[in-house]
């Protein structure tokens, strides 16, 4: 096998190692996933508006992903994964700490939910392709974002529908992400690296190289009177919605 055919490894041992620790406490609402439990209902907003428009199902429709397949990439202990299998996708979650996987079976277990859970390398698990793609919060705890994006964007089908997630690298997040989230204990130390946040136009960027088009986009922000919301601002956080043409697939199978 040549060099050009390895996939790149993206996974930081020390991170996976960081939320791995995390595993136990994962689906405890007030735990140190607290922040996630708060933001995950905001992700789900914007995820089902981007599922709505792209494949014109309506909003009273509670299975809008019936027959339908997802993956969430960096999927934790399933906090996303099982919302989305609700909505009626066949759904695989891969992360790469193998306790977060653990955990999330078992949770899906007691909820009734038949969830595929794997630990690895997205690269090197030979997934397939799914209609709708999530990676959130995750490229900017990767080792090679644009391997890693590579990966992710390979999974999408054509005509498939990518959701990705991530802090902005302003002076805001500085502020409140890096900083002062996890001096006050919101946010696990240690979870975030301010260097390693994207610009939108990075992201979009990266996304382009890989053939996909931005459908939509939003902000994530924050003030004490709303929580944590979708807004205009992506001062804090975006969440982008791209999708991959018909044709345009990368993969030998396609």
């Amino acid at each position: 096998m040549s060099d050009a055919t390895i996939p790149a490894r993206t996974i930081r041992p020390d991170d996976a190692a960081h939320f791995g620790a995390l595993a136990e406490d994962w689906w405890n609402p007030a735990g140190s996933s607290a922040m996630l439990h708060r933001l995950n209902p905001v992700r789900l907003a914007f995820i089902r508006e981007a599922i709505d428009r792209h494949w014109h199902t309506g909003s009273a429709d509670r299975r809008p992903l019936s027959g339908r397949s997802a993956l969430d990439v960096g999927c934790g202990a399933g906090l996303l994964c099982e919302p989305l299998a609700r909505l009626g996708a066949e759904v695989t979650g891969v992360d790469a700490a193998a306790e977060n996987i653990a955990a999330a079976a078992v949770h899906a277990d007691a909820s009734g939910l038949a969830i595929r859970y794997l630990a690895g390398e997205l690269g090197t698990l030979d997934v397939g392709r799914f209609d709708l793609v999530t990676a959130l919060e995750v490229i900017e705890h990767t080792a090679d974002k644009p391997a890693f994006l590579r990966a992710v964007c390979d999974s999408v089908a054509p005509d498939g529908l990518l959701i990705v997630s991530t802090p902005n690298r302003t002076a805001a997040s500085a502020l409140l992400l890096a900083g002062a989230a996890e001096w006050t204990g919101m946010i696990p130390r240690g979870t975030h690296r301010w260097r390693d946040f994207m610009t939108p136009d990075e992201l979009k960027a990266m996304l382009a190289e890989q053939g996909l088009d931005v459908m939509q986009s939003s902000g994530i922000a924050f003030d004490p009177a709303r929580g944590l919301h979708l807004s205009d601002s992506m001062a804090l956080n975006f969440i982008v919605a791209a999708r991959r043409p018909t044709g345009t697939c990368t993969l030998p199978t396609c």
